[in-house]
């Protein structure tokens, strides 16, 4: 939800791959999926593959850690609640401008399309098309024109953070 490059915080459900109404049996199949998968007693023990077994140790790590507070009814309560906090408190924030797409100017990066709008202390605004799908919007560009999809066509906003001071703007995305 966060898409400030440096400040992406992925959540105990995502870590876990799963959403966050799933149930507890959900998430332990889930939890149970990644530790059998990424177990330290699995992975080899290869100088070739040394960096990928440090990976997948730290994600092990955060996998534990996500099973710790989701597996327990109390913890994960307190958990929701604090994770509805925190956004509330992210989106509460004073945004400087609300943007709409065609505020945005658009830049094909390859595997990806980014949008970007440039603040007023001369830095930019921005988000690509790989973050705007992991939040269930679709980015499509024909010729000049850019348009956005979502599988439940409501509208919504992404709260975009500029790269170099605070400010912050609204990207409004209005379904048609």
């Amino acid at each position: 939800m966060l898409l400030v490059k440096n400040a992406i915080q992925e959540t105990h459900y995502e870590v876990l791959n799963v959403k966050e109404d799933a149930n507890y049996e959900e998430i332990r199949a889930s939890y149970r999926s990644a530790v059998l998968s990424l177990h330290p007693d699995k992975l080899l023990k290869t100088s070739e593959t040394c960096s990928s077994n440090q990976i997948d140790a730290e994600r092990f790590l955060k996998v534990q850690k996500a099973w710790e507070i989701l597996g327990d009814s109390g913890s994960r309560s307190f958990y929701d609640t604090e994770l509805r906090s925190t956004r509330q408190d992210f989106l509460a924030a004073e945004v400087a401008e609300d943007l709409s797409i065609d505020d945005m100017m658009l830049e094909d990066g390859g595997e990806a399309l980014e949008l970007f709008h440039q603040c007023r202390c001369g830095d930019y605004f921005s988000v690509d098309s790989l973050e705007l799908k992991k939040m269930g919007y679709t980015l499509l560009r024909e010729g000049s024109e850019i348009s956005m999809l979502n599988d439940d066509t409501l509208p919504g906003s992404v709260i975009l953070p500029c790269g170099s001071c605070s400010l912050k703007a609204r990207l409004l995305i209005n379904i048609l």
